[in-house]
């Protein structure tokens, strides 16, 4: 079952809105524009769906036009405003807020550009609860041309102060848009008494389909068609009307309207306060974006120290619950919220943003079972070492490698002598290297740099203080943090040494011989060196097989070879996946999502497959078993396909002609998803 929090998102469709659309493309399929009886039933739907919303947002004399979302609704609403300032030499200011859906500010410098208005387009800025600056407001309205806020913000939920707004905008002419989309259904909107021009609804927010929404147009406030043609909609937006989106909006607004299909706001607020409750319960020190008294009872935005959004995200994703990090529509940006920065918070809590949203629709037990889901969740990262509070002990063994973008840091661990050393860290990294070296708790033999970067000498530095005194490392050390009075470092059955080049070290990694000395073959090297070409003109000690683990990884090709192949892996799309295995009982399916994901997902068994968990973290390990079977097919996978590419392409540069990558991964597989978790943990070790 799938949990989903991210309703200011998207919705899923109310079954009474889909059964609606049914009926309009079965039954209502009339056209409204014909004379003829079954037209004659379309519009009677049209206007009965139109009467219905008018009463919810009580518009008076105000229109109501169909369109096909917010942001048709934010085009029309700027080019009519826009239009109508053409030749009004008192206009210089178009205002926004600076929290706006950038479906706003996109519009008003398209308009602006296009009708050549020159007009200066300013931000209006918000305080640290996300609230409009009302004094920039009242100073700048009496030359504002169109001042656009929003009725609630869709990344935080942060209700605007509309009265306040109204009160700052005095008796000043200019038009007034605000964006309705997150208040529907949540908020109560008496348009009729306010002063507000234009307000654009998105019917896909509240359980209607994705492509139709509402334009409300105060009596009076000019209007230019973005739509021009048949003269639908009294001529206001021509094109024929989407009919089974407007039934399926019907359906919504009428479960609205009965006060009993959909949960009321005390009811949302309870729902929420759990919620809140159980995150907290998760993730110690968390905090929230936005406070919760001025915010829709259907959001939180929350961030956890040290864990990053995307990290949060793969979490809540493994366990069948989906958030997201801020605004669906700038999510595959990866950059820090730009409503949280214009918020004034701190950077890290901008960069690490979830956002967690339900709707009206959900019940009882969607939330209990939604609380048992995050609790799960944060008992995974305490026994995965990731949690910002009581972490479990953990065995550290083998390579380890953490990412920042782009640049490579790993840390070499060996259970049997418990001895550490690390390479190549960043002041970034520090906080999360001291939990995991905390976590397993072993010697930390030293602090290595491959290529002498000041931030490698500042992150050890920091760790040094840090881990000091049970793990702090011992003697004197050199600028690249190799101790003076060792030539290896001993880690069990391996050994590591060093070569010292115009670009720093080369670190050797071989295997220890019987009497405690290297072996004098590495048969992997650590190096700020970017290609193997470079490592062999060192003529270093390189056993044949010889693997080369970069100090950055910008191209996500996770080891290299001293001899790479070309990196195609084989793609095998998700609905040949069963016939795969029964074609290859041999081979190996492996998951390499992270330990804390795999904890939170149980795979579905697969009739003859033979599965094996590797982490792309720690793929390392693994590869000479599996260079040592070119005849066995490897097929990887993961959530979304993108980390098992990243192994496969590895596997088949090193030479494995049999590396497979399930296209897509387990989110384009409804019969090969994760399992939920059931609401004891110990379920799932």
């Amino acid at each position: 079952m799938e949990i989903y929090l991210d309703a200011n998102a998207t919705t899923p469709v109310l079954p009474q809105a889909k059964a609606a659309a049914i009926q309009a493309m079965v039954e209502d399929y009339g056209n409204p524009s014909s004379v003829h009886s079954t037209g004659l039933k379309a519009r009677a739907l049209i206007d009965g769906v139109r009467a219905r919303a008018q009463r919810l947002l009580d518009t008076g004399e105000g229109s109501l036009l169909f369109t096909s979302g917010a942001t048709e609704g934010i085009q029309t609403a700027v080019l009519s405003a826009l239009s109508a300032l053409r030749g009004n030499l008192g206009a210089e200011y178009l205002l926004y807020g600076a929290t706006e859906h950038k479906a706003v500010p996109e519009a008003l410098k398209h308009w602006n550009a296009v009708l050549g208005l020159g007009l200066q387009i300013l931000p209006i800025p918000v305080d640290r609860h996300g609230r409009h600056d009302l004094d920039f407001v009242r100073q700048h309205a009496p030359r504002a041309g169109l001042v656009c806020t929003m009725a609630a913000n869709n990344e935080t939920g942060v209700i605007s102060d509309l009265a306040g707004i109204e009160a700052a905008l005095g008796d000043s002419a200019c038009y007034w848009l605000v964006d309705g989309v997150q208040a529907l259904g949540k908020l109560a909107l008496k348009l009729r008494s306010s002063r507000i021009d234009y307000a654009p609804f998105s019917g896909h927010k509240l359980y209607a389909p994705k492509g139709i929404g509402l334009l409300y147009v105060r009596a009076g406030a000019p209007f230019t068609p973005l739509m021009a043609g048949g003269g639908q909609e009294g001529a206001l937006r021509s094109g024929t009307e989407n009919m089974s989106g407007i039934a399926a909006l019907g359906a919504v607004l009428a479960a609205l309207e009965d006060g009993q299909s959909l949960r009321d706001s005390a009811t949302l607020q309870g729902f929420r306060q759990r919620l809140a409750e159980a995150l907290c319960e998760a993730f110690p020190g968390l905090v929230f974006n936005a406070p919760l008294d001025l915010s829709l009872p259907t959001t939180l935005n929350f961030a956890v120290p040290g864990l990053s959004s995307r990290l949060l995200q793969d979490l809540f994703d493994a366990a069948d619950v989906r958030v997201s990090g801020g605004s669906a529509c700038s999510a595959a940006k990866a950059a820090p919220s730009f409503v949280l920065q214009a918020m004034g918070l701190p950077d890290w809590q901008a960069a690490g943003a979830v956002r967690l949203s339900i709707g009206p629709a959900v019940d009882e037990a969607f939330i209990t079972e939604a609380c048992a889901r995050i609790r799960a969740c944060g008992e995974s990262l305490r026994r995965h070492c990731l949690s910002p509070a009581n972490n479990l002990p953990t065995l550290g063994e083998g390579i380890t490698r953490f990412m920042h973008e782009g640049a490579c840091c790993y840390l070499l661990a060996d259970s049997a002598s418990r001895r550490c050393v690390l390479i190549d860290p960043r002041p970034e990294q520090v906080d999360r290297l001291v939990q995991a070296l905390h976590c397993q708790d072993y010697p930390l033999l030293a602090i290595l740099s491959s290529s002498g970067e000041a931030e490698h000498g500042e992150a050890r530095a920091l760790l040094m203080e840090a881990l000091a005194p049970h793990l702090r490392p011992a003697g004197e050390i050199d600028a690249l943090g190799w101790p003076l009075a060792q030539a290896t470092l001993a880690l069990g059955k391996w050994e590591l040494g060093r070569k010292t080049c115009a670009q720093g070290q080369v670190l050797l990694l071989s295997k220890a011989s019987s009497s405690g000395t290297g072996s004098g073959a590495a048969h992997l090297v650590f190096s700020g060196l970017q290609t193997p070409a470079e490592l062999q003109a060192l003529a270093l000690p390189l056993a044949p097989d010889c693997l080369l683990a970069p100090a950055r990884d910008d191209e996500q090709q996770v080891v290299l070879g001293l001899n790479d192949a070309p990196d195609t892996p084989q793609l095998l799309p998700g609905a040949q996946l069963q016939s795969f295995i029964q074609q290859h009982p041999e081979a190996l399916l492996v998951d390499v999502r992270e330990p804390f994901e795999q904890f939170l997902s149980q795979t579905p068994e697969l009739a003859g497959a033979q599965m094996q968990a590797v982490a792309l973290s720690r793929l390392m390990n693994a590869l000479p078993e599996w260079l040592n079977e070119p005849g066995r097919p490897l097929l990887f996978f993961c959530r979304s396909g993108n980390r098992s590419r990243q192994a496969a392409q590895a596997l088949t540069r090193l030479g494995h002609p049999n590396a497979w990558t399930l296209n897509g991964g387990l989110a384009l597989m409804p019969s090969f998803s994760a399992s939920a978790p059931a609401a004891d943990p110990a379920l799932y070790v």
